[in-house]
């Protein structure tokens, strides 16, 4: 006898229109079962075949690639720490943002060599590669992050927020990208100063003799003093594609004796040593506050002279010793918890337009922001890399 058994599958192979009465609504019955059976073990199979592969944070190009935000941050927390450099605290808000990280997510933050510069940066990347000590990630200003991504130092990573980022402030492979950044501005001690300039042009005159200090000394190696040159270059003439007529700015500077060598930090402002400082404009408004308690009355403005603003790029070590920590803190720059940090110290956030747009700008923080007229505008790679050879190969001479 046959068993019964041995009839299932064959019967939902015959045509339904052999099959009497009953037995079409039996056998189409199976054959929806059976379609249904084989449609979710090829649906499982497809879906195991187009899930794509996790690659290691060394090699991630984005969170997707590393597995998603989830398995990005286990990997970041298994390695428990990530190595900066160049990093103040009062520095747009570092310390807030090395604290709300380490709380976030329970990874140590190391800073190393914290009153270093952008080439320091860059340095380091090269010094120590290969050991645990090397940076994991830079902050530095837009020639020194360009340079380094044609030296080859810097890894391709794409934040979650990438695309927002608008196209001149982020390079095209996503080797590097702005996070934050300034006006140049003029900040002066109006209990030592009598009437403090508003412009380049007023920071020649006789009664400034010795007083006159620009944020980081040397241009060839501080982004903030390399600013500087550009914002006097476009108050004397200059232009994106000349910044010449800065440097003869600071040569005649020298010359009238106004030119003070000085570091113009909140210690030596407080003490009288730099009563006047050409610097950015997120740094002299925090000398606002930080010098209140200390009699200071500190005055900022932004010369109208010479309307200069850049911002400062965010980059990963090509060879980081901690890679999913680096991607980690880039994302977490980049989200809006992070921009917002920045603006809590007078910083401008590269996302503030999107930001706007999608209600998760801190508008409180950001009416505090000086009022400039007109949109940024920012040399090109080009003109960057003219300018800062002409600055490497004459600052020494124009101001000696």
């Amino acid at each position: 006898m046959e068993d019964a058994s041995s009839r299932r599958f064959p019967v939902a192979n015959l045509p339904s229109s052999s099959l009497p009465g009953d037995a079409v609504a039996i056998h189409r019955a199976v054959t929806f079962t059976l379609c249904l059976c084989f449609a979710a073990a090829g649906s499982a199979a497809c879906e195991k075949e187009s899930e794509p592969r996790s690659l290691a944070p060394s090699v991630a190009t984005s969170a997707a690639e590393a597995g998603g935000m989830d398995k990005l941050i286990r990997a970041a927390q298994k390695e428990g720490r990530l190595n900066t450099i160049t990093l103040l605290r009062h520095w747009a808000n570092y310390g807030g943002l090395i604290d709300g990280f380490e709380k976030k997510y329970g990874i140590k933050v190391i800073v190393d060599d914290a009153n270093g510069d952008s080439q320091d940066e860059i340095n380091a990347i090269k010094r120590y590669r290969g050991q645990e000590r090397a940076p994991d990630v830079i902050d530095v200003g837009n020639p020194f992050a360009q340079s380094a991504a044609r030296q080859g130092l810097l890894a391709t990573y794409r934040v979650t927020a990438y695309d927002q980022i608008a196209t001149n402030q982020k390079d095209p492979q996503a080797r590097w990208y702005h996070d934050y950044g300034g006006y140049m501005s003029i900040g002066c001690d109006a209990a030592r100063v009598k009437s403090c300039p508003l412009t380049f042009a007023d920071l020649l005159k006789p009664q400034y003799k010795g007083m006159v200090a620009l944020n980081g000394g040397d241009p060839t190696t501080a982004e903030s003093a390399f600013a500087g040159v550009y914002a006097a270059a476009l108050a004397n003439g200059g232009s994106f594609n000349d910044i010449q007529p800065g440097l003869d700015f600071f040569g005649k500077l020298v010359r009238a004796g106004n030119y003070n060598p000085g570091n113009p930090v909140p210690a030596s402002i407080a003490r009288g040593d730099t009563p006047i400082s050409i610097n950015w404009d997120f740094l002299n408004l925090q000398h606002v506050d930080a010098l209140r308690s200390k009699g200071v009355d500190w005055k900022v403005s932004i010369p109208f002279d010479s309307s200069f603003s850049q911002y400062y790029a965010q980059a990963i070590n090509k060879d980081a010793p901690h890679p999913a920590a680096a991607r980690l803190w880039e994302e977490y720059l980049a989200s809006p918890e992070g921009q917002n940090l920045r603006l809590a110290y007078y910083a401008r956030p590269v996302l503030m337009d999107s930001m706007k747009k999608n209600g998760t700008l801190d508008k409180r923080l950001a009416a505090k922001l000086p009022t400039v007229e007109g949109r940024p505008s920012f040399p090109s790679e080009t003109q960057l890399d003219k300018a800062q050879r002409v600055v490497d190969n004459k600052w020494r001479d124009a101001v000696s």
